[in-house]
């Protein structure tokens, strides 16, 4: 069973880069599964600048949908970044069916999280602002709270990232 560290946050508020400390702190070789995909070209530019900032002494890999069926060796440190890209990715996969998105979801986290790892996973945490003003974007909302209530549960620790500060919250 995985031993799982959260960190949840707002954009930009410090949680990729803590995330990668801690990796480096307990592995010289640490694992990132990046669930991004590329839709534009700033955003091929900030993944590129992403595994540029990371060096070398990282294992990349990048996975948008089934990151439960990812072979990962026994014991290692996995950074999982982020959980709102890879929902997106499910989310558009099961044509914005929040139930469907959810059990896809659960069932991919169940196989990760049954692996001997160290896990430390990222997620935004979206639903402190205003309310989406969009269906499409109230039905994701609901979607990432219930995600990130499921991941927050099974966490061995779990952080709230605010200004480049964690607070512990679990």
């Amino acid at each position: 069973m995985a031993k799982i560290i959260y960190l949840t946050g707002g954009q930009r508020s410090g949680k990729s880069s803590a995330a990668q400390r801690l990796a480096l702190s307990e592995s010289n070789k640490p694992i990132y599964i990046a669930t991004a995909v590329v839709t534009d070209n700033e955003m091929d530019k900030r993944i590129e600048r992403h595994k540029r900032d990371r060096g070398n002494q990282w294992k990349n890999i990048e996975e948008p949908l089934y990151v439960g069926d990812l072979d990962i060796q026994k014991h290692a440190v996995v950074v999982l970044d982020c959980i709102t890209l890879w929902l997106s990715s499910i989310f558009f996969k099961n044509k914005e069916d929040v139930e469907k998105s959810f059990l896809f979801f659960k069932n991919q986290w169940a196989k990760l999280i049954s692996k001997d790892i160290r896990l430390i996973v990222v997620s935004n945490e979206i639903g402190m602002g205003l309310h989406a003003d969009t269906e499409m974007g109230r039905k994701f909302t609901d979607l990432q709270g219930w995600t990130n209530q499921l991941i927050a549960k099974d966490a061995d620790e779990a952080y709230l990232m605010v200004s480049g500060i964690k607070i512990k919250i679990k």
